[in-house]
């Protein structure tokens, strides 16, 4: 069942708030008012209704936990009690995604190394945050529990021994929960070649498709280096400057279908000789960076792969965040034609992933 899920991601609810403040600061209701209002429950009944099965709920820690101490707020615990209630209620599985934890951020793993790998006290109080978390809403049989979003070990060695750390944390914790691991270095589906499978016969192994970067992120205004200014199309050649560096995978060279179905060799490989279920929790392609032809393109290529090899997706995003299959009061997005209707909804998107 897990092979052919097909969902969204509720990604800037209770995470990645920052992001929603500083596109439109002037219009933003505060943290705890968006938390309230920014999906309710005709949001749930929407995504039923386009035919898809389940949400990814990204949560950053820190706005569920306060202090040095990691005090849970009740406050926001019960928006996310009523959040999941909802989801669930319209008939539909959630997949809760600990976004950021403590000595982890996807995005600053850019940048630099993670204490979460390096530092055990930091790693404890990741523990403590799952302690709670698996406790609350591990029994729960439409639930799945993500260990971490994106990890940036700095090897795949590393990240093996710290992912089946948390693994054995969260199942102490959640006895009988579906836990989702993904791959190394942002759920990078190369690095499936590296990850080392649990001792554990319910774990779902994730990975997230954002490939070539180049293309997808394309004038993203949070990435930095010029090659990433430079408009590039679907399929194309890419190319960096000689001596570039940069943490993330720049692939450059030729991409088309064959290469994007080439790159998850190593997922393929990796779920056919452990047996394992193995899925794709997030990938799209930014919206104010390629030309609208050639994002189409680009998700036809990726969603009739995944579709012919039989590999579950959630896709990033269904509100605003860049990404979005909705965009309101996304001042950025104010004037782009997709969203020019009264709803604010990317019809064609929306079919375009209803159909494959």
């Amino acid at each position: 069942m897990i092979e052919r899920i097909r969902g969204v991601n509720f990604g800037g609810w209770f995470s990645q708030i920052d992001a929603i403040e500083e596109k439109d600061p002037k219009i933003f209701p505060g943290n705890l008012r968006h938390m309230e209002s920014f999906l309710g429950p005709e949001d749930f009944k929407r995504v039923k209704a386009w035919g898809f099965d389940h949400v990814r709920l990204p949560v950053d820690y820190f706005n569920v936990f306060e202090g040095p101490d990691l005090n849970p707020n009740e406050q926001v615990l019960g928006l996310l009690d009523q959040a999941i209630d909802g989801i669930i209620g319209a008939g539909l599985r959630v997949i809760f995604d600990l976004h950021k934890c403590p000595g982890h951020d996807f995005h600053s793993g850019t940048s630099e190394e993670q204490k979460f790998f390096s530092d055990p006290a930091t790693r404890e109080d990741a523990k403590k945050v799952w302690t709670h978390l698996a406790g609350r809403y591990g029994h729960h049989p439409e639930m799945l529990l993500e260990i971490l979003n994106e990890p940036v070990a700095p090897d795949a060695e590393t990240w093996n021994v710290v992912g089946a750390e948390m693994a054995a944390h969260i199942r102490a914790h959640a006895p009988k929960a579906t836990i989702l691991m993904g791959s190394n270095r942002w759920n990078n589906a190369a690095q499936f070649e590296h990850l080392t499978p649990i001792d554990d016969d319910n774990i779902v192994y994730s990975f997230h498709y954002y490939l070539p970067l180049l293309f997808t992120h394309q004038k993203a205004p949070w990435i930095n280096g010029d090659h990433f200014r430079v408009s590039r199309s679907y399929p194309g050649d890419y190319s960096i400057p000689e001596g570039t560096e940069s943490r993330l995978p720049l692939e450059i060279g030729h991409w088309d279908r064959n290469t994007m179905e080439k790159s998850l060799e190593h997922v393929i490989a990796f779920r056919e000789q452990h047996g394992v279920p193995v899925a794709c929790n997030e990938f799209g392609v930014y919206v104010g960076g390629a030309k609208r032809e050639h994002h189409l393109t680009w998700m036809r290529d990726f969603l009739s792969i995944l579709s012919d090899h039989g590999i579950g997706w959630s896709y990033w995003n269904y509100k605003n965040l860049d990404f979005g299959l909705i965009s309101r009061n996304e001042s950025l997005f104010e004037n782009y034609p997709q969203y020019d209707n009264p709803e604010r909804v990317d019809q064609e998107m929306v079919a375009l992933l209803q159909t494959l």
